[in-house]
């Protein structure tokens, strides 16, 4: 989004992209029951056409907003998350998408009539990039609710890649020493190349020891082994936090409605302590391992990724595995390789000496926008293996670190106060973007806060060795 041509382009398929995930649902759909991790899809729409609103066409422009008395029902700060479920204080859906394409217009005819300042670029970027992340949480919603899939995946037969036994995951070995963390603080390209938000800033430099971290996510049969040998049970192999996680099932809370439509009974369901993924089950008919994919239940296939787990779980199958989550700073290191001295990498197959690839070049090297959904080997997408050797660092799913999700040295709150401010210190950092986030948001420097007790969000991970060592 580094000029006119390219915001005007990233506006329109953000748009279309939220308006289809509103549209392709019917009413009935849309009609969510309450639950903690997500929102309406509706109430959604609205206050991401709303930010657009409040933060370009009135504070710039002195713009009256389209409907006053609306303004405290679309900002998410005056509206309490439970009031979001009152159908009753905010529009119909038809009359929010015509809302939104109203803003739409009106910040599309902006873009195109007026002169782009740098600063004006920095907030169309920024309001672009918060619409982006509300699509990718109405798309964790789907999930969470066992709704269809978005329109926009693809056919996940179409996309599978066979896994050789002979191409089984493997230790990349790091060399230690001194690595370049972030982006600048302040710089003149503080709208295009190095665009951020406050929590990946200012840049520093860090000394990072050498380590051996996993080639590849850790994958559904890497995890069954965890499962099958009772690692749910084994109370040496979780931490104080991840024991409380286990017991509290107010920490692994599923919508009531979601379990009656499974055929699960509600007391059941509370009262038991997991001892697989939420998602997970045998089938009842053939004892056989099965996920749950929105709204279908698929055959467990060991080559894919383990997604939708909770910090505790992959903290303990770590334990199990005499493994250990990276720290995030050894994350972008892997992910990146930027050291003193050299052009900055932002993406992991980006070359030291070039501007990243194109958007429409993408498909290629990572699964994002919604399109295979998490539904592809381990051992995919070797195009976007980062300058280490590790696939998958972006996209697929949000990988957790072991570290807390914490201010860097210097830290400037941005012009949206809670972008960041109000997850330090009780989150952990999870790096990469998922398989749900939109491609126009990602950057090998991004962090992501989540609870440590959050498995509804498109999250796993990879563990590195105990004690680094070379290549295998």
């Amino acid at each position: 989004m580094d000029n006119q041509e390219k915001l005007i382009a990233a506006l329109d398929i953000t748009q279309r992209r939220i308006e289809a995930l509103v549209s392709d649902l019917s009413e009935a759909q849309r009609s969510v029951p309450y639950h903690p991790g997500i929102n309406p899809p509706v109430w959604e729409l609205g206050h991401s056409a709303f930010f657009y609103e409040s933060f370009l066409l009135m504070a710039l422009d002195g713009i009256p907003s389209f409907d006053s008395s609306m303004d405290d029902v679309w900002d998410s700060f005056e509206m309490d998350h439970e009031d979001r479920w009152s159908a009753s204080l905010f529009p119909s859906c038809a009359a929010t998408l015509e809302y939104a394409r109203y803003v739409h217009t009106q910040v599309m005819t902006r873009l195109r009539d007026r002169p782009l300042t740098p600063q004006d670029h920095y907030l169309y970027r920024y309001a672009i990039c918060h619409q982006n992340m509300h699509i990718e949480s109405m798309i964790w919603a789907r999930q969470t609710l066992a709704l269809p899939a978005p329109s926009s995946a693809s056919d996940v037969a179409a996309t599978r890649e066979a896994t050789s036994a002979n191409d089984q995951a493997n230790d990349v070995h790091v060399r230690g020493g001194r690595f370049l963390i972030g982006q600048p603080g302040h710089s003149s390209e503080f709208a295009r190349r190095d665009f951020s938000f406050d929590s990946e800033q200012p840049r520093f430099h860090t000394a990072i020891s050498d380590f051996s971290i996993s080639r590849t996510l850790v994958s559904c049969g890497d995890y069954l082994a965890f499962v099958e040998a009772g690692g749910y049970e084994r109370a040496e192999l979780w931490s104080r936090g991840g024991k409380s996680w286990l017991q509290n099932v107010h920490k692994r809370q599923l919508a009531a409605e979601w379990r009656t439509q499974q055929g699960y009974e509600a007391q059941r369901t509370i009262d038991v302590q997991p001892k697989h993924p939420q998602y997970w089950r045998k089938s009842a008919s053939t004892g056989a391992w099965e996920v749950r994919h929105f709204d279908k239940w698929l055959p467990l296939e060991p080559s894919m990724p383990v997604i939708h787990v909770s910090y505790w779980e992959a903290e303990a199958w770590c334990a199990w595995a005499g493994r250990r989550l990276p720290t995030e700073q050894e994350w972008e290191a892997a992910a990146l390789e930027n050291r003193p001295g050299q052009r900055f990498r932002l993406l992991p197959w980006e070359a030291g000496d070039s501007d990243p690839r194109s958007l429409d070049e993408w498909t290629n090297l990572v699964d994002m926008d919604a399109r295979s959904l998490g539904r592809l080997p381990v051992t995919a997408l070797a195009d976007g293996a980062s300058p280490s050797g590790c696939l998958q660092m972006i996209g697929t799913c949000w990988e957790w670190t072991s570290s807390q999700f914490l201010p860097y040295d210097g830290f400037k709150m941005d012009m949206y106060p809670y972008m960041s401010t109000l997850q330090f210190g009780s989150h952990k950092t999870t790096r990469g973007g998922s398989c749900a986030t939109s491609s126009l948001l990602i950057r090998g420097t991004y962090r992501q806060a989540y609870l440590p007790d959050r498995f509804d969000v498109f999250t796993g991970f990879r563990s590195c060795a105990l004690t680094p060592g070379q290549p295998s």
